[in-house]
């Protein structure tokens, strides 16, 4: 049943207003708006949540599930990663964060051991199919990685959960939920 499962989707930091300052105003509240909406969904049954563990938003998740799961530890962090050496490229700092996430993950799954033109779509694609919900920190634009894969899971009949980066407005779309959020 997929009414207990969300999958993250969101821009990486390049694209978000502050760039990589996470010390910005508006990526803290971001995250706290993030925490709020998992602590929301957890409330309402969400117990299995699943991160592509890509920069940004899906690592800025990842760790308010790994964190919140120290209070409730029926929740289970599962990773969906696209291909072995995803964060090669990655700062030293950004990779110790990558796999410090991973160490603690309940999960992990690898679409391919390697690297291939589409495997990020891919992988969006089993992120959106494994969960009854998507959590997505969206900006609207139309070409990229987190609009293809709101409109999967637009396409595919998910939940999803919207949060623009720079308003910080929350809408919610898709079929009726049994969650009460």
């Amino acid at each position: 049943m997929k009414g207990n499962t969300c999958a993250f989707t969101g821009h990486r930091p390049y694209k978000l207003p502050w760039k990589y300052n996470e010390r910005a105003d508006g990526c803290i509240a971001l995250k706290t708006i993030l925490t709020e909406q998992i602590m929301l969904l957890a409330k309402a049954g969400v117990t299995e949540f699943y991160s592509g563990m890509a920069e940004g938003t899906d690592l800025f998740c990842s760790e308010i599930v790994l964190n919140q799961r120290k209070k409730n530890p029926a929740l289970r962090l599962h990773c969906v990663l696209p291909c072995e050496g995803q964060a090669d490229m990655w700062s030293s700092s950004a990779q110790e964060r990558y796999y410090g996430i991973l160490r603690q993950a309940d999960s992990v799954d690898y679409v391919s051991q390697k690297y291939y033109d589409k495997c990020m779509l891919d992988r969006n694609r089993r992120l959106v199919e494994r969960a009854g919900i998507l959590l997505a920190v969206y900006n609207g634009e139309w070409r990229g990685g987190t609009a293809a894969t709101v409109r999967y899971a637009r396409k595919i009949g998910r939940e999803i959960i919207v949060i623009d980066p720079v308003t910080q407005h929350i809408t919610h779309e898709g079929p009726a939920s049994d969650l009460k959020i």
